[in-house]
């Protein structure tokens, strides 16, 4: 699975940088979130396959952090660049004439340097609020990797201040990016059902059809995670809806937007044909 994630996002990758029809705002973004879907896989999972194998669980400290950082630092680039790309199809559906100068090339870019930016400081800032927690010398995490709500359960400080900041931190780089998302569908929605012919709502639908798909995944897995630490003790349930989030759903990104996404077929069928 790991192997599939790694290739299929990379094979996504190479398709829009090899074909032109591919160089638009919203294939740049997709880019951007195959990148980001490698990174935050291969933050977790190289470490659980190399425990498997030698049957040995073990991780420092240090290294415990740098885990962390990264895991929050790929998780958050992902929900923003979900967010950036719905208010693309909001500018390209409901503001079309306007979709050249608002998403030229500058903007695009600016967008995706600020979503990494937020997810920079975001990332650190969790890093930080953990190493100020003790813990005792020999901690055994119930989990493939360092799931920050099981080490605030292992920790030998107060972790109150902890948990209020996590909740706070969770409204707003969750619940800001979800309403923004809401927000824009509802519009692109209404426009189509403006649209008189039902080949034209079908074909607007389509565009924006496989990104939904993609943030109903992103958020439902991550939902279910936080769900489960949130109103279950069970640590194995813990761990599975975690393999869901951190697994799966990168591993189905580059298969709905293959299949599902017209342009991105034609790309690859383009570039097998040029391959001797």
């Amino acid at each position: 699975m790991y192997l599939i994630t790694v290739l299929g996002n990379l094979l996504i990758m190479l398709t829009v940088i090899s074909d032109a029809h591919l160089h638009t705002p919203m294939y740049f973004f997709l880019f951007n979130l195959s990148l980001a879907d490698i990174n935050f896989t291969s933050t977790t999972v190289p470490k659980m396959l190399m425990d498997i194998h030698t049957h040995c669980g073990v991780i420092s400290y240090t290294g415990c952090l740098i885990q962390l950082y990264f895991f929050y630092l790929f998780g958050c680039l992902d929900s923003l660049l979900l967010t950036v790309m719905a208010y693309d199809r909001f500018v390209a559906i409901c503001h079309p004439l306007h979709y050249t100068v608002t998403m030229n090339p500058q903007q695009s870019g600016l967008l995706v340097l600020l979503s990494f930016i937020i997810s920079l400081l975001y990332s650190l800032v969790h890093c930080l609020m953990m190493s100020q927690l003790k813990f005792c010398s020999d901690v055994e995490i119930p989990h493939f990797f360092c799931d920050p709500p099981q080490l605030l359960k292992l920790a030998c400080s107060d972790t109150s201040t902890n948990n209020i900041l996590i909740c706070f931190h969770g409204a707003i780089f969750g619940g800001i990016p979800v309403s923004l998302i809401i927000f824009s569908y509802t519009q692109i929605v209404s426009s189509i059902l403006r649209v008189p012919t039902p080949c034209g709502r079908y074909k607007i639908f389509t565009t924006c059809g496989s990104h939904l798909t993609v943030v109903c995944l992103f958020y439902g897995t991550g939902m279910g995670v936080y769900l489960s630490s949130v109103y279950s003790d069970s640590t194995r349930r813990s761990a599975v809806a975690s393999v869901m989030y951190t697994l799966v759903a990168p591993m189905l990104n580059p298969f709905i937007y293959s299949l599902r996404n017209r342009d991105i077929k034609m790309a690859l069928g383009r570039i097998l044909k040029r391959t001797p």
